[in-house]
């Protein structure tokens, strides 16, 4: 027995720890902040047999093969792993299996995982998940399924979810009540899918009510999708194929404080389609095809970033950042990016940028030349 305990510590001193310091940052910041239920009542089902005598396994610190295990943490990236390893800690709050080659998760992989709090399954090739996977996890806060092989979203998520990265799958639609009682999602990223508007269901986010952040990057957008939570925040929407913006686009996204529409095709900008953004503090529309401001620019009262460089825009009225009556303005432009587009900056007028606060507020070059 000595011998077994000697070697057991023998190895996890050898062991190469593989947690960088976002890991550490994570475990203060909020793995370390969640502890596990202490009654057993919550995590034992009523009418569930007494817990069996403790087994070898129990009595001595284990750790599964090729893995790194420290502090509740379970490390197993980059080890070549074609399935989630067996006999994890019970006790484990972050579970890392990034870099690997696992293409299932299985209904019983997690069942032994009543505390876990984070789950990284980012660069694998998984293409199914089973609708039972999660059903332990009910403390499940981060799960980042990125850079895997997901056709759709995976159904029955835990309901505890707070961040959930599933970019850089093969989704090409968001199915009915995909998110349904998800009340606690606050972060939601999905680039790199190809996603195009009309394949977001018109229920996919029902009894979502707190998401602030969304990005749907790099997909196949044609259109501002109008199907999303309007209590939204941050709507990422760069690097897609839109055209244009239309009157009803951003009716519903009132709250609005940061949009990204960079990157696109966007030629036309209805009148009065961004007035609805009245909270806007930044709007992002470089790298398009524009040929005038927005008109609804100005209306804007609390925007303070703007980003149109790299368009078509020829010319820059008098008023079309500043209105006319001062007092509507309530907070002055901090930066006003223009460079890259066919305006002749010395024919215009000074008056034109009487609401930018600061000598560089406005940027004209790119201080290289």
């Amino acid at each position: 027995m000595r011998t077994f305990v000697f070697l057991s510590i023998v190895a996890l001193c050898s062991a190469k720890s593989l947690l960088q310091n976002e890991f550490l940052h994570f475990l203060a910041e909020h793995i370390m902040q969640q502890d596990p239920p202490q009654n057993a009542s919550d995590i034992i089902q009523p009418q569930q047999k007494p817990t069996p005598p403790p087994t070898p396994d129990d009595l001595f610190f284990t750790c599964p093969l090729k893995c790194v295990c420290q502090v509740r943490v379970v490390q197993c990236s980059d080890a070549g792993l074609k399935s989630v390893p067996a006999k994890i800690p019970k006790d484990t709050v972050m579970l890392d299996l990034q870099n690997n080659k696992i293409t299932e998760i299985k209904e019983s992989d997690l069942k032994n995982l009543p505390s876990l709090y984070a789950l990284f399954l980012i660069s694998n090739q998984i293409t199914k998940i089973h609708p039972k996977a999660f059903r332990s996890t009910k403390y499940l806060k981060l799960l980042y399924l990125s850079g895997n092989l997901l056709p759709q979203i995976p159904t029955n998520l835990p309901k505890s979810i707070v961040e959930l990265r599933i970019d850089d799958n093969k989704i090409k639609k968001v199915q009915k009540e995909a998110f349904n009682g998800m009340k606690f999602l606050h972060v939601l990223e999905m680039s790199g899918n190809p996603l195009d508007a009309t394949g977001i269901e018109p229920d996919a986010f029902d009894g979502v009510m707190r998401l602030i952040y969304i990005r749907i990057s790099q997909a196949e957008l044609t259109s501002v999708p109008k199907n999303l939570p309007s209590n939204l925040y941050e709507l990422y929407l760069d690097h897609n194929k839109i055209s244009s913006i239309e009157l009803e686009d951003f009716r519903r996204y009132r709250d609005l404080y940061r949009l990204d529409l960079s990157h696109n095709q966007i030629k036309d900008i209805e009148n009065g389609s961004l007035a609805y953004l009245t909270n806007l503090r930044q709007i992002h529309l470089e790298n398009n095809k524009i040929k005038k401001v927005p008109v609804s620019i100005k209306e804007l009262k609390f925007l303070q970033a703007v980003y149109l460089h790299n368009n078509n825009i020829s010319k820059i009225e008098v008023d079309d950042f500043c209105p006319k009556e001062s007092s509507i303005k309530k907070m002055h432009y901090s930066g006003i990016s223009l460079f890259g587009n066919p305006v002749k900056h010395w024919e215009i007028q000074p008056a034109s940028f009487r609401c930018v606060s600061g000598a560089y507020g406005v940027q004209f070059g790119n201080f290289r030349k």
